[in-house]
């Protein structure tokens, strides 16, 4: 989708910040207004220091979100740094309170490296019930998000990385069923190994996928790659069994699956021509796919998908992202494992009516109103069964009211 410069323009200039804040308590009074402010406070004040958990009963942080980024990685510009990386900000903060009502606030810190970071969200964190780390570079973002998940008591996540993560899972789950593969017994090549690249072959890896080949500028990682850093490294003992080099050519040979999570990746019709039958190719490079989607197909691919939101076979991150922090903020959960990812994937997967399912339908619309709902109740059971909710809820209520928040209809049960 194209979209024009000076329409982008005039909208951010008129919105002047795409979230604002609103109160949810009116003063009209004195009485009111003791109540709400330091009177009143201070009875909150006084539950909340003989109990912390009472936190979430007193304030907001129960619903709210931290957007925290250095501007290192912003997606299909890089670099920019934190003040260019605040309208983007906005954008993900309002994606979250609009698709998820999650109460998320930008935060652009102008940071020397990742222990600022990590120093800036410590500091933050009594006020947030969850943090995201977004469009910090590799590998840097995972330094953070790993300190930052042993380190607080709520949920850290990064989009780049365990969005990215969840929708590819989504889809390849979808897609096998197209094709009639099955996942443990499947090729797969990953075309870049930063933050999404790195994420997505852990989460196949937990999902039983053992063969897999991952790239980064200098070819296959694994033995006598000289690009790795400690992050591609670490993966690298854990893939390619045969134990390939080389570049894409010869990762492609006899792939079932390619993704590619590169800013400057390019295949050829080839590569897939190279490929097994009803080969899947998950194109996926920003700001341009690898390759399009009529060379694909005429090359032989059985399914072809891009990410960005109105491309072909769409498979943004937004299928992700509101509904695993909703989940998370509703049950008071502690942290996030690759457990509530896979059934996070798993929502979304099924959220594709089975009647709809094909090559050209291997990921729900856009705008289904099932698909946060779903991803939402799914992370919750699973944050629950882990023994990671601080609030247990019953089925279905994550669910339904999830559906209420966005609706504004509770569905009937089945």
């Amino acid at each position: 989708m194209i979209i024009d410069r000076e329409k982008a323009l005039l909208l951010h200039r008129r919105a002047r910040g795409k979230i604002r804040i609103y109160p949810t308590v009116n003063i009209r009074n004195e009485e009111d207004l003791a109540l709400a402010y330091i009177q009143g406070g201070v009875y909150a004040a006084e539950e909340i220091r003989k109990d912390r958990n009472a936190l979430y009963d007193y304030t907001g942080k129960g619903n709210r979100l931290a957007v925290i980024s250095d501007g290192t990685a912003v997606l299909g510009m890089g670099n920019i740094g934190p003040e260019a990386a605040l309208p983007v900000m906005e954008g993900k903060c309002l994606l979250f309170k609009n698709f998820g009502d999650v109460n998320a606030i930008p935060v652009c810190i102008d940071s020397k490296g990742p222990e600022d970071i990590v120093a800036a969200a410590k500091l933050l964190a009594p006020t947030f019930g969850a943090i995201n780390i977004e469009d910090v570079s590799s590998p840097n973002s995972f330094a953070v998000v790993e300190r930052l998940q042993t380190e607080l008591d709520i949920p850290v996540f990064c989009d780049d990385q365990h969005g990215s993560a969840v929708v590819v899972m989504a889809a390849i789950l979808n897609a096998l069923k197209v094709v009639e593969k099955d996942l443990g017994e499947v090729s797969i090549v990953i075309m870049g190994t930063g933050s999404a690249g790195i994420a997505v072959a852990r989460l196949l890896l937990h999902a039983g996928v053992r063969r897999i080949v991952a790239l980064n500028r200098c070819g296959i990682i694994g033995e006598g790659n000289e690009c790795m850093n400690f992050v591609q490294a670490e993966l690298a003992k854990r893939i390619n069994p045969e134990g390939r080099r080389g570049d894409i050519s010869d990762a492609m040979k006899e792939a079932d699956i390619y993704i590619g999570l590169s800013s400057r990746g390019k295949i050829t019709g080839e590569h897939i021509r190279s490929m097994k039958e009803k080969g899947i190719v998950l194109a996926l490079s920003m700001p341009e796919p690898e390759i399009t989607a009529d060379e694909a197909l005429q090359a032989g691919a059985a399914i072809y998908a891009e990410g960005l939101a109105g491309s072909f076979n769409a498979m943004p991150n937004l299928h992700a992202y509101p509904g695993i922090a909703r989940g998370l903020l509703d049950v008071r959960a502690t942290g996030l494992n690759d457990n509530i990812l896979m059934e996070a994937a798993k929502a979304i997967a099924g959220a594709v009516d089975r009647r709809r399912l094909s090559g050209n339908c291997i990921i729900p619309d856009l705008f289904s109103d099932e698909v946060t709902p779903r991803v939402a109740e799914a992370v919750a059971q699973q944050a629950m069964a882990d023994g990671l909710a601080r609030h247990p809820l019953p089925p279905r209520q994550v669910y339904d009211e999830t559906w209420n928040r966005l609706f504004g209809v509770i569905q009937e049960r089945a």
